[in-house]
């Protein structure tokens, strides 16, 4: 019970932290008019040095907060398929931009999304999984590989289960909560694939496994020595605080985790189409 509540407060920190480290790495992504708030599903767009397109907008959610996110578009696309990417227990898109970045660079248009309904008392992870699909929709996606990290694991895995549109769901070191995801893979009928680390507090002592044991779709590989935090990219001092790794971060497998996770995606996105032989989602 301490540790919980010791947990529950560093990731109330966490999420005020997340704010702050938001509106200072704006600066640093993407040009000054794209840190701004823009209206609803419009678009704002910056570079970075890869000559990647990164832009930033806005949709509202069902429920009126505003669901802030990021489309990493890449300069030469390879499928017409977006990927929609959620972040862990309060924390922040910021926490997913490697992976972003790696996925993009690999040709795969990708978004990622801050979300809004969650708080500290209620996860609110199936509202989670629709804002993912809300956000595919702002974007126009035909195709959609929904991925995230611990709870936002559980939303794509929410939102695969839900949008017809979807290829799959990739879930890096799943959290499940209530056993949501295990009735959510039970009805899923397209594929599941799992990166795990090695049990923790963190991650529910990997409760997830039980999830991807619930269909006959999943496919899990473990990563060990992977501690949870090793699953989001860049990660902070607080989680490493909350979920220390006894070896040195110099020895994270984030790399690794980043690789494999390009290739689960990579594994379930389709062939190019016209459309996307067009260009599509090509950067102009």
């Amino acid at each position: 019970m301490k540790f919980t509540a010791i947990l529950c407060v560093c990731l109330v920190l966490a999420g005020c932290f997340g704010l702050v480290a938001r509106e200072e790495s704006h600066t640093s992504l993407l040009d000054k008019e794209v840190a701004e708030a823009l209206p609803d599903a419009s678009l704002s767009s910056g570079s970075d040095p890869s000559n990647r397109h990164i832009e930033a907008g806005v949709v509202d959610s069902a429920t009126g907060c505003a669901l802030h996110y990021r489309l990493y578009r890449p300069s030469t696309a390879r499928t017409e398929g977006l990927v929609v990417l959620g972040h862990g227990f309060l924390r922040s898109q910021e926490r997913m931009a490697d992976l972003a970045q790696a996925l993009a660079d690999e040709g795969i248009p990708t978004a990622t999304l801050d979300f809004c309904n969650a708080r500290v008392w209620d996860g609110r992870h199936v509202r989670n999984g629709l804002d993912m699909i809300r956000v595919a929709d702002a974007l126009g996606a035909q195709q959609v590989v929904y991925a995230g990290f611990s709870a936002g694991g559980l939303a794509a895995l929410v939102a695969g289960r839900n949008d017809p549109r979807a290829l799959g769901v990739v879930g890096l070191d799943l959290v499940d909560a209530g056993r949501l995801g295990e009735g959510m893979a039970a009805g899923l009928d397209r594929p599941l694939i799992g990166l795990v680390g090695d049990p923790s507090p963190c991650n529910a002592q990997n409760n997830g496994l039980a999830v991807f044991s619930a269909t006959d779709q999943a496919a899990v590989e473990r990563v060990t020595g992977a501690e949870h935090c090793d699953f989001e990219s860049p990660t902070d001092w607080l989680c490493r605080l909350v979920c220390r790794r006894d070896a040195p971060e110099e020895t994270s497998p984030r790399r690794d985790i980043i690789a494999a996770a390009t290739d689960a995606v990579a594994s379930l996105i389709e062939p190019p189409s016209e459309a996307q032989r067009a260009g599509r989602w090509a950067g102009g």
